[in-house]
């Protein structure tokens, strides 16, 4: 049987879109021991996914993403051989994955209650157990299929802190638990049947938790720190003694804690059937650790390292060696390899890790060692800075790869047109300069004219060296001094704001990061908002970005400038805000040097102008009359219009008030500035014009139901004049809740909600038009607006849930638009916005069809080729980002969320492009042809 598909042609793959896959922030790596030569890289992140990693190059073998959220989260990652023993959901799921395809072995569903710790049980050399352990149980689960052996309830589980799980092959799980401030609990459960076989309580009055502050080392040996008596406490745990923990002050070993610093120990259990090594690190401030040894009881001090940021121990057969990472300078740290047993550091295994200047400082040192030929050991190392960024080095010091894992959590973005290249701004900057005289200006423009031939002949001749290439060989290089502006202004640099404060430029044609800026003393809750102050067309003034960053807790903002195009800081210095921001305004208004006026409220209603030179304070008095702007109080219902004085002082002139207890305010949205509207009406079948109502002032606010019950909840929808607080339409959809996703573009919004009484998706739109009769055709006021306009409304069922939406964006308005639609299963559709028409009628009629209306059917249908993405599936899509190309039949779409993927769409085709398949020898041969015969006709 034949059937028809929609398909992409090879050579069109990645031709014009591309895609980057991400992890997350990492919180356990593993590298795989079993072999040598192993390449795999096991990773667990904060975005709960799990993956395997090619340590060679830094690519994803596999990779495993888990539901959001809490639900999803990953507690716990333990490996051994080729098993990957993942707790989930905070001890709802015990799962096993095989390490080399990244396929799931078995998965159980454990006993309620909150998770704490985990661990491998060995015995008899071989691991054969995991115990899990819950606030008020444990549990005994065979490491091969998962299966429970014995569960048992924690006693005293309501004043006892269980925290910590431990074996060491001796056929006992120990669990240790803390009454803070009071005592440690220690009981030993037997592995064959879980029946108690030990249990006491020492005294600890200065503990409070086992975690950093504790290990286990040696032939199961509990070694504690505290900062508050200075000391080492250690406790036998196999012994049914009463006796206490010994102390051991830290001032006998000539060691002494930082102030306000909380001490770590950091020990190391290589085999989990086997006792833990009797060595451990002690760090006594953030640049001090010391080795120490455990041996008959006695401590004693290996080696004292400081200053030294990061330390780890690495175990390849039966060698264990200590990594410990020391600054050398501003720019660079160094990386040596240290004898576990010793103490004593091995020969030529000095690494420097180039620190990024634009980054942040190391935060984790993973080490991978092995055995070389000779029998000594070598080590490879991977890097985890506080800016998500993962450096895998391998000796001497090479930096075999980079991951940007901040780019998985990407909240803002912006896309700047390049700038001009030399010769062409060279050529603009011909009609802005006087010259000497006629022969000057014809000899300048001769000179131009010789240039730009120059760069015409190098295009052409790259051109023809590259045909003659596989496409794979072809390689074009992008750097920052490459850029130049294309002829349809389709490449562009993307912008991007990270969750964890740090800056990308990325090049939009290949994806390559062109820049990075890391922002230091950024909280992890706070807010950002991007602004593009000014573009690359105001030569030769350089584009500037302000980036308002706002920390949630305090409400205290900052500001930082800097250039788009090379990251670079600007040397323009913002204003210091000593009062939490409400609203930012970025105004068309601008200053002598193009930049654009950003204005930004604060909680006592006072305005700062950025930039406030007395060119902008002019201006700003004599439009103060026409500037407006609007304050949302979510947590009282509460939306208030503001005027601006002439003295820049605020007058509230409009407020309106939703029930905070029926209802709340979850988002409220205006226009994109940037949109254009090309058609001010619509032409009906009657040949008459439908004209739009379109307001640039209207603000769309989606409002929920507090009440969550399945036949009181609701969805409620309301259009309001931002300049007068005037509402124009008000829309409640009965039975429905959220999340709500929307658009609101030119004069319709389409809206996207749960419909609880039918459990299904809908969608719903709105379109707003004056009548056949338009008011006033030259400019839109709201203060003078009689009539209230006619609202059109249509419910169309769709058959998946959605994460994000977003329309498609033109440089003219003319190409059709289109709504690019995030789903959850990684696909990106275009939905033509002909298909969300609320004027579709029910039974077609002659003027309908003249129209080209689509007969209404509640069911929305979902297409195969308007996937814009193929199988380039991005994972948990959180945006997408449109922005216009100097074609108008193109729009740019950026979607992002766990990964980042770029194409362009082409809502009404390419109607000013002609197709790569153009036959151009035919159309020339037929053209001279032409010529050649009306030549010779002329002379019969």
């Amino acid at each position: 049987l034949l059937h028809f598909s929609a398909a992409v042609f090879e050579d069109q793959v990645g031709k014009f879109d591309w895609r980057q896959q991400y992890v997350g922030k990492v919180r356990f790596a593993y590298f795989d021991t079993q072999t040598q030569a192993s390449k795999k890289l096991l990773l667990a992140t904060e975005n709960n996914v799990i993956a395997s990693l090619n340590s060679r190059n830094g690519e994803i073998f596999w990779r495993q993403v888990d539901k959001a959220g809490p639900e999803g989260h990953i507690d716990t990652l333990l490996v051994h051989g080729q098993d990957a023993i993942m707790v989930t959901g905070n001890g709802r799921l015990l799962r096993s994955w095989e390490t080399n395809i990244g396929g799931l072995n078995w998965e159980a569903v454990l006993d309620t209650g909150s998770f704490t710790s985990a661990g491998f049980v060995g015995l008899q050399d071989s691991v054969k157990y995991v115990a899990v352990l819950k606030k008020g149980a444990i549990s005994l689960h065979y490491l091969s299929n998962g299966h429970q052996k014995w569960v048992e309830n924690l006693p005293d589980s309501e004043t006892v802190q269980y925290q910590a799980v431990y074996s060491g092959g001796s056929g006992e799980v120990f669990v240790l638990g803390v009454v803070p401030q009071s005592h440690l609990v220690v009981i030993a459960y037997n592995i064959e049947d879980g029946e108690i076989m030990k249990q006491r309580s020492v005294d600890a009055p200065w503990l409070s938790g086992l975690q950093p502050v504790c290990g286990v080392v040696s032939s199961g040996i509990l070694m504690c720190v505290d900062s508050s008596t200075a000391s080492l406490y250690t406790l036998p745990l196999d012994t049914e003694d009463r006796e206490d923990m010994s102390q051991i002050l830290l001032q006998s070993l000539d060691l002494a804690v930082a102030p306000d610093f909380h001490p770590v120990i950091t020990s190391t259990q290589p085999n989990p059937a086997r006792d833990p090594l009797p060595v451990f690190f002690l760090q006594l401030s953030p640049d001090h650790h010391i080795l120490l040894q455990l041996q008959d009881g006695i401590i004693s001090s290996l080696r004292d390292f400081q200053p030294a940021s990061l330390a780890s121990f690495a175990t390849t057969g039966e060698k264990t060696v200590a990594a410990v990472m020391t600054p050398k300078n501003n720019t660079a740290c160094s990386i040596n390899l240290y004898s576990a047993d010793s103490g004593r550091r091995l020969l030529d295994t000095s690494v420097t890790f180039p620190q990024d200047p634009t980054g942040g400082p190391p935060e984790r040192l993973y080490v991978q060692a092995f055995l070389k030929k000779d029998d000594s050991v070598g080590y490879r190392v991977l890097v985890q800075t506080v800016d998500h960024a993962l450096t895998f080095i391998q000796q001497p010091g090479r930096v075999m790869w980079c991951r940007e894992e901040a780019l998985a959590e990407v909240v803002n973005m912006e896309m700047v047109d390049l700038p001009l290249t030399g010769t062409q701004a060279e050529l603009e900057g011909e009609f802005g300069k006087k010259a000497d005289g006629l022969l000057g200006m014809v000899l300048k423009r001769l000179s131009s004219q010789f240039i730009l031939l120059q760069a015409w002949l190098a295009q052409l001749w790259k051109l023809f060296y590259d045909a003659r290439k596989p496409r794979s060989l072809v390689r074009n290089e992008v750097t920052i001094e490459t850029l130049a502006r294309d002829e349809f202004n389709l490449q562009k640099m993307m912008v991007m704001v990270t969750a964890s404060g740090k800056l990308f430029g990325i090049d939009s044609r290949s994806g390559a990061v062109l820049w990075k800026h890391y922002l230091q003393n950024v909280q992890p809750n706070a807010a950002f908002k991007l602004m593009v102050q000014r573009t690359t067309a105001h030569f030769p003034h350089p584009p500037q970005c302000t980036l308002l960053i706002k920390d949630k807790e305090s409400g205290l903002s900052t500001l930082h400038v800097f250039n788009p195009i090379f990251g670079r800081k600007s040397h323009i210095t913002p204003p210091v805000l000593g009062r939490p921001i409400l609203q930012s305004l970025l105004l068309p208004l601008m200053d002598q040097d193009y930049a654009k006026v950003l204005l930004l409220i604060d909680d006592q209603y006072k305005v700062t102008a950025f930039p406030s030179t007395k060119n902008v304070l002019q201006q700003l008095q004599e439009m103060a009359s026409s500037i407006y702007f609007y304050l949302v109080d979510a947590s009282h219902g509460r939306l208030s219009g503001f005027r601006l004085r002439k003295d820049l002082s605020t007058e509230l002139i409009w407020e309106v008030v939703m029930s905070a207890e029926v209802q709340r305010i979850m988002e409220v949205k205006g226009k994109r500035a940037n949109e254009h509207v090309h058609s001010q009406g619509r032409v009906m079948g009657d040949r008459s014009v439908l004209y739009k109502y379109l307001n640039p002032n209207l603000l769309a606010v989606v409002t929920e139901s507090t009440d969550l019950h399945q036949e009181r909840s609701f969805v409620g929808i309301f259009l309001i004049d931002g300049v007068t607080g005037r509402i124009i339409h008000e829309a409640v959809q009965r039975k429905a809740r959220g999340p709500v996703h929307f658009v609101h573009s030119e004069n319709w919004v389409v809206y996207e909600y749960w419909n609880t009484k039918a459990r299904r998706n809908e969608f719903s739109v709105l379109e707003l038009f004056e009548g056949t009769e338009q008011y006033n055709s030259t400019a839109f006021s709201s203060l003078d607006r009689p009539h209230p306009p006619h609202v059109l409304q249509q419910s169309y069922i769709f058959p998946s849930p959605i994460s994000t939406m977003e329309a498609t964006l033109t440089e003219k308005g003319i190409t059709s638009r289109h709504l690019l639609v995030g789903l959850p299963s990684g696909a990106i559709l275009s939905l033509p916005k002909m298909f969300l028409d609320p004027r579709r009628p029910e039974v077609p009629s002659e003027h309908s069809r003249e129209e080209n209306l689509i007969p209404y059917a509640p069911e929305m249908p979902i297409r195969s080729e308007w996937f814009v993405n193929y199988n380039q599936s991005v994972s948990r899509v959180r945006g997408i980002y449109t922005a216009p190309s100097g074609l108008e039949s193109t729009c740019l779409v950026v979607a992002y969320g766990l990964d980042i993927y770029q194409t362009r769409v082409y809502p009404s085709k390419q109607f000013d492009v002609l197709k790569d398949d153009y036959d151009y020898v035919l159309i020339s041969s037929v053209l001279f042809g032409l010529v050649f015969a009306t030549m010779i006709t002329k002379r019969l």
